[in-house]
């Protein structure tokens, strides 16, 4: 799902129903390894030297490598504006919001490979594109109104 907000839906719900989870990671590590595609289309990496819309940082490994990375850059803007920080936190945080963006796009696009250096990938086919977007669709309806909800409850106006 290259530059599409489909991954805003998923997001949105799982922070807000997983509290544990640290909301601003989590929403960035669903969308970061977008940056992927885009940056093949705007160089024309995958014309012009055979690179994938969605490489290495669409597996597991790569993924990893990028949500380890927006954990620590998190823990230093949290730290410069004077946050506590809980870098265990920021990893699981930013590791689970990268592994769900690759999970769903792994069920969608066939040149995704989760598992390399395996060119197996068995989430692809499992659903529909209809079925995919329609559940961030779904889930970003039902995480909108919840995550109003909540913050309603936790700050609520004098």
């Amino acid at each position: 799902m290259p530059f599409t907000p489909f991954h805003f839906g998923p997001a949105l719900l799982f922070a807000t129903l997983f509290g544990y989870l640290d909301f601003l990671t989590f929403m960035i590590a669903n969308v970061i390894v977008d940056f992927e595609p885009f940056l093949v289309l705007s160089f024309d990496l995958d014309l012009c030297y055979g690179y994938p819309l969605h490489g290495f940082f669409h597996t597991f490994i790569g993924g990893s490598l990028v949500a380890l990375a927006l954990a620590e850059v998190m823990a230093k803007f949290y730290k410069h504006l004077g946050k506590e920080i809980n870098i265990k936190k920021l990893r699981i945080t930013a590791l689970s919001g990268v592994w769900l963006h690759i999970v769903l796009d792994s069920s969608l696009y066939t040149d995704i490979k989760p598992f390399y250096p395996l060119s197996w990938n068995p989430f692809y086919g499992e659903f529909s594109a209809f079925e995919v977007y329609g559940f961030c669709v779904i889930a970003f309806l039902l995480g909108m109104p919840l995550y109003l909800l909540m913050n309603l409850k936790l700050h609520p106006k004098h």
